[in-house]
């Protein structure tokens, strides 16, 4: 195994980051943090890559920032430290491609933000996740953001401020995971909806998630106004072009990578 914190591979246009510090439950740290989001970075930069799947090695997903990190800061310096911690919740949302959390064993404070930030989410059946920072005198404040997106304020403050851990089938059903499969299917089901995604142009995937995000930080009517612009767009381009001719010639559609 690589002794970096964040393995970065590729494969049939999927990118494949592993959260890479089994021993320690793969804890954010400085160096963690940094990696990982420099990695996400690199994946959407790269024109190769169509989606992008963050799996843990080891046992658990992550189970937050590593305790030790909170003692001997200033003000000042937890400030940057958290706002480090914290990175991959606007790094994931500001990404053009999607990304899908591989839950396994424990997704736990800053580790459920992780999987609550990302796009889509496949768990094991016997993943439990929870924001339990309440419960060495902390709080959940940087998950608790892309949590309330999903869940709304009632349910989000149930969670953040009990620190209670929820099992992936309760996740399932409140909708912060897509599906729950028996942990030895784990793998196998999230690179197939990875495979499903890759498959779908490339293009429509960045329009469609960039609109998603979007229409969640503008009224209604805005909203749709500016979604029909953004599928305008789309309906000019070469992708858009190659995939109703695919669909009429019934063939399969030739994706340009960009």
């Amino acid at each position: 195994m690589s002794d970096t914190n964040v393995i970065v591979e590729k494969k049939d246009h999927i990118g494949l980051l592993t959260l890479n510090r089994p021993a320690e439950m793969n804890t954010f740290n400085v160096p963690f943090a940094r990696e990982l989001n420099d990695a996400l970075w690199g994946m959407d930069r790269d024109p190769e890559v169509r989606v992008v799947v963050i799996q843990a090695a080891g046992k658990n997903f992550s189970t937050g920032i590593a305790v030790a990190e909170f003692k001997d800061k200033t003000n000042k310096d937890y400030r940057e430290f958290i706002r480090l911690m914290d990175e991959h919740n606007h790094t994931i949302a500001k990404m053009k491609k999607p990304v899908i959390a591989s839950v396994k064993g424990y997704a736990l404070a800053n580790g459920a933000g992780l999987v609550f930030a990302c796009d889509l989410a496949v768990a094991a059946e016997d993943a439990k996740l929870g924001t339990t920072a309440i419960n060495v005198g902390l709080i959940c404040t940087g998950p608790a953001v892309p949590l309330a997106r999903s869940l709304g304020r009632k349910k989000t403050l149930e969670m953040v401020l009990t620190g209670d851990m929820i099992s992936a089938s309760e996740a399932e059903r409140l909708g912060l995971v897509n599906k729950v499969v028996p942990a030895d299917e784990l793998e196998e089901a999230t690179m197939e909806l990875a495979r499903k995604l890759a498959a779908k142009s490339p293009l429509a995937l960045q329009i469609g998630k960039t609109a998603m995000y979007a229409m969640q930080d503008i009224p209604y009517h805005q909203s749709i106004d500016y979604l029909s612009e953004l599928f305008a767009a789309l309906c000019s381009t070469d992708d858009a072009e190659e995939g109703v001719r695919a669909f009429l010639e019934k063939r399969k559609p030739e994706w340009k990578e960009r």
